[in-house]
């Protein structure tokens, strides 16, 4: 009886074959950026006003400017110690009495009785048509721009599971197949459908396939390369996320109505669909069915590509690294290191997920351009990947993990009481806490992998990663509610929740040079 990953070093660890297979995975790194943060176009809320229709008809007859007739319709407010145009509340007046001439911009309101927007609102558009102005969702509708991406994250929070359950019941595959498929048409119809409710129902449905497939598709390519190509391909798979966060906004420049954004983000997962013909099952998974002639069929293929070839006294394989005993949930929390493990490991995916998505969010109401501020962005975590493979094997992967979240918390309080006059040095500290909350996410996803025995281990990244869910679906309420009462108050909370959560990292073992846990009494009693 053969080990598989002896025979995979026969037929290649990481040769033509996997290469091909990881690129064409890569791809599926792209568009998961454009749905996972494509609400900061999508979403958009441009500067906007109470319609009076009277005065709108007034400026079109007197050819006013859009603040002209703002001034006759909205009050000033006190917002953060300045006076500013409200957007919520207009004049209640009766032009028919007070009268509205071409010479009316002298007349003063301010002592006029004030109401809520009657007739909908203007908007100053710059150009994006976005959901919220399609369907004024502004002032007391404000709260359904939250849900937009709190419904994706619920979508993503069932999804994971379901999915993860069929990879495992019906293969990887398959699977990835038929969420891809499920990807488009969910996707499509959200760009279609004619009202809100609509488009939240179907985004929750592209939520429960996008994240399963992009999970299925890194456990597949992590389970046909060699054990020492795992980290590097995982955490470039990653990297890929980062190159879509930087392509979506010049797609999102070019592609100003949000409808055409959402076809142009879906249309990859209906090119997937051809991967049918381009990828194969994994071996590992037909290993765990029982079914090791077909295991053994795929296996020689890779190593024909590779152009090696197999040992032919091979009679039966198995995989070392399958499940030898069932797992539960109790197991992750009855010992104490497996449950101090658990809490921590929940509590930094958690917050990576608040800080990395409300940092991502913040630069659409930020007030800058969004397109270069988006950019920038997007290309500050490149670097992440890098630092990450740099520092595990030379530091060791408790003391980058913690740095990364304390960096991304302070940097996060620094940025707060930055003054808007110093743009590009706030924009420059913003970017390092950026940078450093990419490290920390990405990091949490093989540190997770480190710190549980084998038996349990899948089952123990499952859990704690549905915290990222759980995560993303309240950043978008913490950054949008709070951001009205002040702009930086959401970077005090990421600050708090990720210092928090790098201190905590700096109570887990150190993992580097440790060989995988087996048991639950390798965590518990790791001297020995």
């Amino acid at each position: 009886m053969t080990a598989f990953d002896e025979i995979l070093k026969e037929a290649g660890a990481f040769g033509y074959c996997q290469k091909r297979i990881f690129a064409l995975f890569c791809l599926v790194s792209l568009p998961f950026a454009g749905v996972y943060v494509g609400i900061v176009f999508q979403g958009f809320t441009p500067d906007h006003w109470c319609r009076d229709p009277e005065v709108v008809e007034r400026r079109q007859a007197c050819g006013w400017s859009p603040a002209d007739s703002r001034r006759l319709t909205t009050p000033l407010i006190n917002s953060s110690g300045l006076l500013q145009p409200s957007s919520c509340e207009q004049y209640e007046v009766d032009w028919n009495t007070t009268g509205l001439s071409c010479d009316s911009q002298e007349l003063d309101l301010s002592g006029a009785p004030v109401t809520t927007c009657k007739d909908g609102w203007e908007y100053d558009y710059e150009g994006r048509q976005s959901f919220v102005t399609e369907f004024d969702l502004v002032c007391s509708d404000g709260w359904l721009v939250d849900m937009y991406q709190a419904i994706l994250n619920v979508g993503f929070l069932v999804g994971t599971i379901t999915i993860g359950y069929l990879a495992d019941r019906f293969g990887r595959k398959i699977t990835f197949l038929m969420a891809n498929l499920l990807n488009g048409i969910a996707g499509i119809l959200v760009a279609v459908v004619p009202n809100y409710i609509s488009v939240l129902v179907f985004r929750t449905i592209s939520g429960f396939g996008v994240k399963g497939s992009w999970i299925v598709a890194y456990v597949l390519i992590t389970e046909i390369v060699g054990v020492e190509y795992r980290r590097t391909v995982g955490i470039i798979y990653q990297m890929f996320f980062s190159v879509g966060v930087i392509v979506l906004p010049l797609l999102a420049y070019f592609i100003t109505d949000w409808r055409w954004l959402q076809v142009v983000i879906t249309a990859p997962y209906i090119l997937f669909l051809s991967y049918y013909w381009f990828i194969p099952e994994s071996p590992r998974w037909l290993l765990s069915q029982g079914n090791s002639s077909r295991a053994m069929e795929i296996t020689a293929a890779i190593a024909k590509q590779n152009k090696k070839k197999l040992p032919k006294n091979i009679k039966t394989i198995t995989d070392d690294n399958a499940d030898s005993c069932a797992a539960s949930f109790l197991d992750l929390i009855k010992t104490p290191n497996m449950r101090k493990h658990t809490f921590i490991l929940m509590f930094n995916w958690f917050t990576s997920a608040v800080v990395y998505q409300g940092l991502i969010m913040r630069v659409g109401i930020a007030g800058g351009n969004v397109y270069i501020d988006f950019l920038i962005s997007g290309l500050v975590e490149l670097p992440a990947a890098f630092i990450i493979l740099f520092t595990i094997e030379r530091i060791g992967r408790r003391l980058p993990f913690a740095t990364a979240n304390i960096v991304a918390g302070a940097f996060c309080f620094i940025t707060a009481f930055i003054p808007d006059s110093m743009f590009w040095f706030k924009t420059a500290v913003a970017c390092i806490g950026r940078l450093s909350i990419t490290v920390a996410f990405e990091m949490v996803v093989f540190v997770n992998t480190e710190l549980y025995p084998t038996f349990v281990r899948n089952l123990g990244v499952s859990v704690c990663s549905t915290l990222c869910d759980v995560g993303g679906i309240v950043s978008p309420f913490l950054l949008y509610r709070l951001a009205v009462i002040w702009l930086e108050l959401p970077l005090i909370i990421f600050g708090t929740l990720a210092i928090v959560a790098g201190g905590l990292v700096l109570l887990l073992p150190e993992t580097r040079g440790v060989p995988l846990p087996e048991t639950i009494d390798d965590i518990e009693f790791p001297e020995r």
